[in-house]
């Protein structure tokens, strides 16, 4: 039998954290941010996730639980640390403040109009940090009317739902495949 041996210029991905020494701040909640900024912890990018005072609602989003805490959140929020921060606190901005000016990407899925509100729109932390990379994630894209952009919400505006359910139930959200 021949022996396998690494191609040129492989390496174990185990070993290499491409993202090591980059801080990403995390403001998202649902999917595709908390999966987004994961993938870049995966990496090495050292996460920090900012959460409402209450916690980020997914963790309450069971069964099923570890302990008190919906198993959904940590399957999204896995080599992340979290801090919690209220956005409409001003002590609390200038917290965030600090973390932006320090931090090289920072990554939201606000509906449209609230980071303005909140003072935490693109403009204003790039006052902050001339360098950062802001991303901004929106279901129903920046223009439209500001609506969450959760699966269910997408389903029904679509019309998917219609495709669905029957007479007694009515339309119903198509479960993930």
């Amino acid at each position: 039998m021949r022996e396998v041996s690494a191609c040129a210029g492989a390496w174990d991905v185990n070993s290499i954290l491409l993202l090591a020494g980059v801080r990403v701040l995390d403001l998202t909640t649902a999917l595709s941010g908390p999966c987004g900024t994961q993938t870049l912890a995966d990496m090495g990018a050292d996460i920090i996730k900012v959460e409402r005072p209450a916690g980020d609602d997914t963790r309450r989003w069971g069964p099923p639980f570890v302990g008190s805490e919906a198993a959904y959140f940590y399957a999204v929020n896995r080599n992340k640390r979290s801090i919690a921060l209220d956005l409409k606190d001003e002590e609390d901005r200038q917290t965030l403040a600090g973390l932006v000016a320090r931090s090289d990407v920072l990554v939201e899925n606000f509906r449209p109009g609230v980071t303005a509100r909140r003072g935490i729109s693109y403009e204003e932390m790039r006052e902050l940090n001339e360098t950062l990379i802001y991303c901004s994630i929106s279901g129903c894209g920046a223009t439209l009317a500001p609506k969450a952009g959760y699966d269910q919400v997408v389903q029904a505006t679509s019309g998917w739902m219609s495709l669905t359910g029957d007479e007694t139930s009515g339309p119903m959200r198509t479960g993930c495949l």
